[in-house]
């Protein structure tokens, strides 16, 4: 087994709240084994443009509660080329890093699959996204924080939807995958969940009445709000658009609220810090370990190490118990109000 003396760390693709609490912990994690942390900045560019600082553990103290990340985030246009990828591997080689650890997602992961094809260190991937979209671990870093954020926004709009006997449409990020949706619909008696997992386009118009007589049902029955959460990316024209469509079905006043950002930024809650710490941790060892291509999760309280090949071909699904909970009673306790009435 050789001696690791230099990590390679970066964050990329979208910030989520946890990540510093990530990059303290692999930072106290390689100290603890006299290993030197290199942080690159901005995501792989930092990479490609060698952008790259001494992380010591001075300079993570007091990190652990801080939304965003101190190493910055990007998306890299240039490492989709062979080029930039070659670019990316010669700063490794140059600067004699022995292994690289990327805190992301999966198109964060799918780089470094890329990257190993020019460079023979070893690679670790820990899950750092709100989408919680990454199979094999229960929760990525982020997730937690990012529910918490819009339940706190969507709890203070219901205030105003009761006020003004009003129907709020709120639109949730991410991505292609309906974890937060289903998760904060549920946590906020939602009245109405919509994401990837429930609705088709091809269902569109029966959706749209459907969701038009439900409204119309719960006014004439003195509801005084009405709140529909929505994934983004799930109706043509998002948010604003069901707004307006729905207005026509029930000429009635709809406000659509985007949380958008928001739910990517804040101070992590205690499972995010906890997750990312144990991942942070459990990265370094991995690598000491001889580990590679290899990506940290986290099921059922136990760290585990998946391949990161297994983990892009394989998109983890909203759990089905929460799906069918939602769609065959939760909907439905509206409507059961109204018949008790």
């Amino acid at each position: 087994m050789r001696t690791i003396k230099k990590i390679g760390l970066l964050t990329s693709g979208g910030d989520a709240p946890g990540m510093n609490a990530a990059i303290r912990a692999i930072v106290l994690a390689a100290h603890h084994y006299d290993i030197e942390i290199i942080g690159f900045k901005h995501g792989y560019n930092g990479l490609i443009n060698q952008e790259f600082f001494n992380i010591t553990p001075s300079q993570v103290h007091g990190i652990i509660n801080l939304g965003g990340t101190i190493l910055k985030s990007a998306r890299c246009k240039d490492f989709y080329q062979e080029n930039g990828v070659k670019q990316a591997a010669n700063t490794l080689i140059k600067y004699n890093i022995d292994a690289l650890i990327v805190i992301g997602g999966d198109g964060s992961f799918n780089g470094l699959l890329q990257l190993q094809k020019h460079w023979n260190g070893q690679v670790i991937g820990i899950p750092g996204t709100i989408d919680n979209d990454i199979d094999e671990t229960d929760h990525t870093i982020g997730f937690a924080t990012a529910v918490n954020t819009a339940i706190e926004a969507i709890d203070k709009i219901r205030d105003t939807a009761d006020a003004f006997e009003r129907v709020f449409i709120v639109e949730l990020m991410g991505r292609k995958s309906g974890h937060i949706t289903f998760n904060v619909g549920v946590a906020c008696a939602a009245e109405q969940v919509l994401s990837f997992e429930n609705f088709s386009t091809e269902n569109k118009n029966e959706k749209l009445a459907e969701l038009a007589l439900d409204i119309k049902q719960a006014q004439s029955h003195c509801h005084s709000s009405y709140i529909i959460v929505i994934a983004e990316n799930l109706w043509e024209g998002g948010a604003h658009q069901l707004a307006i469509d729905l207005k026509q079905q029930t000429q009635t006043d709809c406000t659509a609220c985007i949380l958008g950002y928001i739910q990517r930024g804040g101070s992590p809650v205690a499972e995010d810090r906890i997750l990312a710490t144990k991942m942070g941790v459990n990265s370094i060892q991995a690598i000491i370990e001889g580990k590679s291509n290899m990506m940290i999760g986290e099921q059922n309280g136990e760290i585990i190490s998946t391949p990161l090949e297994h983990v892009i071909n394989h998109k983890k699904q909203v759990n089905q118990n929460l799906i069918s909970v939602q769609n065959s009673i939760l909907a439905n306790s509206a409507q059961t109000m109204i018949d008790e009435i």
